[in-house]
């Protein structure tokens, strides 16, 4: 079977919910990553197998196949397909590992991964009536940002908790203590903030358009360990999980130009050599990222002493501090290294290409490497992918 290899990434900058994207339509923000994919490395759009991209929401401007409204908008040959998978969270890291099997079957030769999310403009919605015009009773409204909805009663009420309590359970069973979270939370913005300066994102940007962000929006310039331990708890009265050490609600988009070696004349940035995906009880998804990452390193052939950073996407700073629990062989330095969501931010269904793309990216800058990129899920799942170069 033929390797994958990763051509190019690109993304949007992350916005705030309410802020620079939030007038964007998402089918609009997944276009022009779309258009950008192409004309950055010079591709005949018309050469693209297929574009499956993520999307966690899918309830409102981003209903109907995303993927294929945004290659239309794009301007792609109507000849060229689109599927939207939905894993969550975890979208965009499944429409590349979706990506990556096709074309190593030999059912395609380029693929277009990625995934777009606007959380800003997530619709709130209502179940139908048994009848129509009920004389009685009232409807619920949902909001389909993110969170449980319309839950099923047969599933049992610990597993149904929010995310955020999830964190909160996720602290208290490995004792990870307020002052951690906010130091963890502080190096990310930081840590970003810093790339940024430095011009390390600056090859992975595209600009929406009307939109422009200089960096991504909900990065805060001093940030320090004081100021977020005066925020209050979200989840629990005497909890340790507070907005400043947890992920915000985004706008944005991502894409990863994936094919079969030799099909592009450009360079590509890194390898795919290893997936896995691992699941556990919904309300200890934040620590499934740790096997799934296990799992994908043995596949890869590859040991935790021979991996050169982590890309981990950073829903709540529990989350990750957990994870590196779980992975005692790793350096702590070497995880997200510029920064990640606690600062960049966490669109969902474009979380998964934004990480993907950003080790790509730094795989090609050092020459070599290998790096592990990995993603928790609602409802209890974890998933990662290897890069090599």
């Amino acid at each position: 079977m033929t390797r994958t290899h990763i051509y190019d990434a690109v993304r949007t900058p992350f916005g705030r919910a309410g802020g620079a994207l939030a007038g964007i339509r998402p089918d609009d923000l997944a276009a022009t990553v779309m258009r950008a994919s192409v004309e950055r490395v010079g591709l005949d759009a018309a050469r693209i197998d297929d574009v499956i991209f993520g999307d966690a929401n899918q309830a409102g401007e981003d209903n109907r196949n995303v993927a294929r409204m945004g290659a239309l908008l794009a301007g792609f040959p109507t000849t060229v397909t689109g599927v939207t998978v939905n894993r969550l969270c975890a979208s965009s890291v499944e429409a590349v590992v979706q990506g990556s099997r096709a074309i190593e079957t030999g059912d395609a030769e380029i693929i277009l991964a990625g995934g777009v999310e606007s959380m800003s403009r997530a619709p709130f919605v209502v179940e139908k009536p048994a009848k129509p015009f009920p004389a009685t009773g009232n409807q619920t409204m949902w909001n389909t940002a993110i969170g449980w909805r319309m839950t099923n009663r047969a599933l049992p009420n610990h597993w149904t908790i929010s995310n955020g309590e999830a964190a909160e359970k996720t602290a208290a069973t490995w004792g990870i203590n307020r002052e951690d979270q906010d130091a963890f939370a502080v190096r990310s913005h930081e840590l970003a903030a810093k790339a940024w300066a430095d011009g390390i994102y600056d090859g992975e940007i595209v600009q929406v358009p009307g939109a422009e962000l200089a960096r991504d929006e909900g990065i805060r310039d001093g940030s320090t360990v004081e100021k977020l331990a005066g925020l209050k708890t979200l989840f629990a009265q005497d909890g340790t999980v507070t907005a400043g050490n947890s992920s915000t609600i985004n706008d944005g988009a991502s894409a990863v130009l994936l094919g079969a070696e030799g099909a592009l004349e450009a360079e590509p940035l890194a390898r795919i050599t290893g997936r896995g995906a691992h699941g556990v009880d919904p309300d200890e998804f934040p620590t499934a990222p740790i096997e799934a990452a296990n799992k994908a390193l043995a596949r890869a052939g590859r040991t935790w002493s021979e991996v050169d950073f982590v890309e981990l996407n950073e829903a709540f700073a529990s989350q990750s501090l957990a994870c590196l629990r779980g992975w005692p062989d790793l350096d702590p330095e070497k995880l997200n290294i510029h920064g990640g969501a606690l600062a960049i931010g966490h669109p969902l269904g474009a979380s998964g290409g934004r990480i993907i793309g950003h080790a790509a990216h730094e795989l090609a800058r050092r020459g070599t490497g290998v790096a592990v990129v990995a993603i928790c899920i609602g409802v209890g799942q974890g998933l990662a992918v290897v890069l090599e170069r």
